[in-house]
Formats: C-alpha cells, sequence, structure tokens
C-alpha cells in the first residue's frame, strides 16, 4: 500500500449538522478528489451504545450515507458502508478487548462524560473505544480525521496496534490523526464554548444539514452574541461572533479579515441575516441532490461499498486471527497440507 488511506465513521443518531459538514465531510471531499483511497462507514454498531429505536435507526443509516453522497462522497472512488455489514468489524473488536486493558477504558473521558458513573450503563459503552480501534485497524488506515474529542481515542488505538504488534506479530498500521486547522470545532450557537453537537438536547443549538430557509434564519437569529455589537475576531472575548465569523468564511470562501472589514460599523442583526443566507444558498444545492437520490440507489452503493470493504478487512482478520493461533475456517484447512 502507498500513499494515504483513510478511515472515518459517523453514528447514524441524531442529525447531521454544518459542524459535521465543515468539520470533517469538506475535508473527506478533498481527500476523495486528491485521490487518497479512503474507507468511511456508517458506524451503526456504536450507534447502540446507547438505547434506539430499530425502525429509526435502520432509516436514519440509510440518511446519513444519502448526505454523505449529496455533500459530494463518491460511492466509484470512496468505499462508503455500513459498519454491521462487515462482521470483521465486531470479531476484530472481541479480539483487542483481549489485548486492552481495563486501565486504559477507565481513562477515557467521553466515556466518563457519557456514562456519569453509573452501573446501569451498558458494557458495550465501556469497551466502546475497543470497537472503533477495530474500524480503523482492520483497513490498515494510514490516517484518521479526527476532532479534538475523539483523539484519545485514536491514542488508544496505536496503543493496542504496538501491543498486538509485539506480543503476537507485526500486523497493524499505526495512523495519525488528521486534525484540521480550520473548521474543526464549529461551536454550538446557544453555548458558543461548546463544540456543535448533533446529539444536543437545544435545537436551537445547531443546524442540520437538511434545516429549511426559515429554520436556518430562525437559529442565527437567536444565536449567542455579546452586548458590544462589534464584528470581530476574538474567541476568548468574542466567542459567539467569531463562532459566527468561522462559519461565514468557511461556507463564504472569504476570509474572516475580509469578513471583519465588510461588517465594520455594521450591528450585529443585518450580520445575522447576511449569513443566513449564505449558509442557506450553500445548504440548497446539497439539499437538491439528497431529494435526488433514491433510497434503492443509495442502498446499493452501500452494498457494494461492504463488499469492498470486506476483501480488505477479512485478510487483516485473518491475519489477526492466525497470530492469535486459531484453527483456520474449514475452507482454508482444505487448502493447506497438514
Amino acid at each position: 500500500m502507498s500513499g494515504k488511506r483513510i478511515f472515518s465513521g459517523v453514528q447514524p443518531s441524531g442529525n447531521l449538522t454544518i459542524g459535521n459538514y465543515l468539520g470533517a465531510i469538506q475535508q473527506f471531499v478533498r481527500l476523495q478528489e486528491d485521490g487518497e483511497e479512503a474507507f468511511y462507514c456508517v458506524v451503526d454498531l456504536h450507534a447502540v451504545t446507547v438505547p434506539q429505536n430499530p425502525e429509526e435507526l435502520r432509516e436514519k443509516t440509510v440518511e446519513v450515507a444519502a448526505l454523505y453522497m449529496a455533500c459530494g462522497l463518491n460511492p466509484k472512488k470512496s468505499t462508503l458502508f455500513v459498519q454491521s455489514h462487515v462482521p470483521a468489524h465486531a470479531e476484530l473488536g472481541w479480539l483487542l478487548q483481549c489485548v486492552a486493558r481495563i486501565g486504559e477504558l477507565n481513562r477515557m473521558t467521553q466515556y466518563k462524560e457519557k456514562g456519569g458513573g453509573k452501573d446501569t450503563v451498558n458494557v458495550g459503552l465501556y469497551t466502546y473505544p475497543v470497537l472503533m480501534a477495530a474500524d480503523i485497524l482492520l483497513y490498515q488506515a494510514t490516517h484518521v480525521p479526527v476532532g479534538e474529542d475523539q483523539k484519545q481515542h485514536l491514542e488508544l488505538t496505536r496503543d493496542i496496534a504496538e501491543r498486538f504488534n509485539k506480543q503476537f506479530g507485526e500486523l497493524f498500521t499505526l495512523p495519525e490523526p488528521m486534525i484540521g486547522e480550520v473548521g474543526a470545532r464549529i461551536m454550538a450557537l446557544d453555548e458558543p464554548q461548546k463544540k456543535m453537537s448533533k446529539s444536543a438536547k437545544n435545537e436551537m443549538s445547531r443546524i442540520i444539514l437538511l434545516d429549511s430557509p426559515e429554520m436556518i434564519l430562525k437559529k442565527i437569529k437567536r444565536a449567542v452574541t455579546d452586548t458590544e455589537n462589534e464584528i470581530r475576531y476574538d474567541p476568548v472575548r468574542k466567542p459567539g461572533i467569531s463562532n459566527l465569523l468561522s462559519i461565514y468564511s468557511l461556507f463564504s470562501g472569504e476570509s474572516i479579515d475580509a469578513l471583519e472589514r465588510k461588517y465594520a460599523g455594521v450591528q450585529y442583526g443585518p450580520f445575522k441575516n447576511d449569513l443566513a443566507e449564505v449558509i442557506t444558498d450553500s445548504l440548497s444545492e446539497i439539499q437538491r441532490r439528497y431529494r435526488e437520490l433514491s433510497r434503492e440507489e443509495v442502498i446499493a452503493s452501500l452494498q457494494e461499498g461492504a463488499e469492498k470493504a470486506s476483501e480488505v478487512a477479512e485478510q487483516t482478520l485473518r491475519k489477526a486471527r492466525e497470530l492469535f493461533g486459531f484453527l483456520p475456517k474449514t475452507n482454508q484447512l482444505l487448502s493447506e497440507k497438514l
């Protein structure tokens, strides 16, 4: 394998936001156009670490894949698939659980935040960083686009891979994080000190990719700013307006400096109206392509992607099983000399 091999996954829960788009999906499309080999996975196994409505989970899985395609991911150039369609994820996840250590999982901050120390939290929420490691290592990924909140999990992935390689034999590539400097952290509209989340309780905290123009304007108008009424980029003293400037810059292509000059002396109201229009114009094309995709087309692309992903994943899993000392499957035994 030469060059980069990219892996990333997104849960089919909640609704994809402009934070997902600006912070991740745009980067995926650029990597695809640069000719990098990439695997993008809808991680439904991760989604069930918290209760899900089965029918909604199925629908969201298709919706997320369709939005990825509408945003520009081409299944002919990148491999787009559903995690549970490739059984190797679950099997390697178990093998790596036998390599990972409790002390490592106890230090995972996301588990502490989501679990809250409750005994009623399911075991999957505790061990899912190991499954995430399996997701990445199956494809011998060299680079993984992650936000700061997932960087700890990638460090765990590297630790598990190094331990496996040392204990059983060289197999896994050690992945490097790809954290974009711009757009990596689009903040919540209601609490600009927190990252925009598709699962936050307050729907006004985020703009989702399928929001109507009226809803986009409503949310932007309600976005938290400050009392100065000066459009200036200062993330420490003016986190709200700084976040809006970042969003405006990323959607419009204008630099933040240019926007500061453009809106010098302008009040927040007109600035927010213009920002809502810029976002609406940008999302309208994505929404158009999303509406044009048929369910059958999306599912067919996911099935094709799962076949391509399985070919790569099974090669890694077969080697892992062999290094662990497991007896080969019957069809392999028949082709081997005893």
